[in-house]
């Protein structure tokens, strides 16, 4: 069996796994009407109950968590890559924090709740301005040490600044809507939403994807990849604001949910070979069908506790994270 026909398999597994979850995602929960009734309901035309939760309240939240996921194991697998780091994932940037404050600020102003769409606007807007700081604080000649001195500064900013606005908030309610939201949930979305953020997370994608050829060739060091006629300027352009747009578009709409762009590169990194470019879209599928899987667990395990899908990926997670850093003392020692 060769290497290539293995990694196609791989693909070919991961891509059926994704359509067995998103079906799962648009079928499992709490109202009780069937498979069948399910599908019927989500082509139907009328305005009947079933019709309603699938359109209005599933489709969405399956879109959403297919497309954040997605965007959350690319972006893992893309950083990790480019930075050379295996502890890297999206929020080192300080993306996903800033597009956090920028919500909060929505619903801290009551901006929210004078317009629907203010709160992923702003949080993209924030998104978006934390890339132009990190890009600033880094210099012209930027490199993976100060790139990440950078992220870890804005990220700190932003959660201070975060942690500020939840002291300050006069309104209870408003501080729990904030500290609700900053938790990480696929719930209550509507295709409004996914239609905003779509666009963002596609053109994240692209330039994401475009980087490949680049981590390869920066597999043997920057002086190397420069030979080859990689230009290290533009891999970053690529790296930083495809992040930016995908991730600060995902944040935006689901709020902070961690750990998916940690593990799931790390997981299938053995599988792939140490090939980076084939890791992009491995990374993609695995990051999709993790989030869905995340998704459908917490409809079934506590129906009527509105469990935050960010809680349940950080529980899985972190162990995770506490046994790569183990790992990686190990092979330094």
């Amino acid at each position: 069996m060769t290497e290539d026909y293995r990694y196609f398999r791989l693909l070919a597994g991961l891509g059926l796994l994704v359509v067995f979850l998103f079906l799962a995602s648009l079928t499992v929960g709490p109202a009780g009407f069937g498979f069948r009734a399910a599908l019927s309901g989500l082509f139907s035309g009328d305005a009947g109950a079933v019709a309603l939760i699938m359109q209005e309240i599933r489709l969405p939240r399956a879109l959403l968590g297919l497309s954040i996921g997605a965007t959350l194991g690319l972006s893992g697998a893309v950083l990790q890559g480019y930075l050379r780091n295996p502890l890297a994932e999206p929020g080192l940037l300080g993306v996903s924090a800033s597009a956090s404050l920028g919500a909060v600020i929505a619903i801290y102003t009551g901006l929210s709740a004078l317009f629907a769409l203010a709160l992923p606007i702003l949080a993209l807007v924030f998104a978006f301005g934390s890339v132009v700081l990190v890009r600033f604080l880094a210099g012209g000649a930027a490199r993976s040490l100060t790139i990440i001195l950078a992220g870890v500064a804005v990220t700190s900013f932003a959660g201070a600044m975060t942690a500020l606005a939840l002291n300050l908030s006069p309104n209870p309610f408003a501080a729990m809507e904030i500290l609700y939201w900053m938790l990480g949930s696929l719930a209550d979305r509507s295709m409004l939403q996914f239609w905003l953020a779509a666009p963002f997370m596609a053109f994240g994608w692209v330039l994401l994807f475009s980087s490949a050829r680049a981590l390869d060739a920066m597999m043997l060091g920057h002086d190397a990849a420069a030979s080859l006629g990689i230009s290290p300027k533009a891999t970053e352009r690529l790296v930083i604001w495809g992040v930016a747009a995908s991730v600060g578009a995902a944040t935006a709409v689901s709020g902070t949910i961690g750990f998916v762009g940690l593990v799931v590169p790390h997981l299938l990194r053995p599988l792939v070979g140490a090939v980076p470019s084939r890791l992009l879209p491995a990374s993609a599928l695995g990051g999709a069908s993790v989030l869905l899987a995340a998704d459908v667990a917490v409809r079934l395990v506590a129906p009527d506790r509105d469990l935050k899908i960010g809680v349940v990926t950080a529980l899985v997670g972190a162990p995770f994270f506490l046994w790569l850093i183990f790992k990686t003392r190990r092979e330094l020692i």
